[in-house]
């Protein structure tokens, strides 16, 4: 059975690090609900590469410092 890639983020040390950003703010700067913002910082949702950017955007970040992509171990 292939293992599959986790995508973590660092999007929660991000909000607090801008003046304590609330998920609604953020949801509104990116066009999402502030649901979506609470998947995606849980690692319950994997945001489309579009959105990533759109939140990497939002905080001046490149994307890998927002989302670090962890390839699953050869076996």
């Amino acid at each position: 059975m292939a293992k599959t890639p986790t995508i973590s983020n660092t999007i929660r040390r991000l909000r607090f690090d801008n003046d304590e950003m609330t998920q609604k703010d953020l949801a509104a700067a990116v066009g999402v609900t502030r649901q979506t913002i609470v998947a995606i910082e849980n690692a319950k949702y994997a945001p489309t590469l579009e959105l990533a950017f759109r939140i990497a955007h939002a905080f001046g970040k490149p994307l890998e410092e927002v989302f670090i992509y962890e390839a699953p171990p050869d076996d």
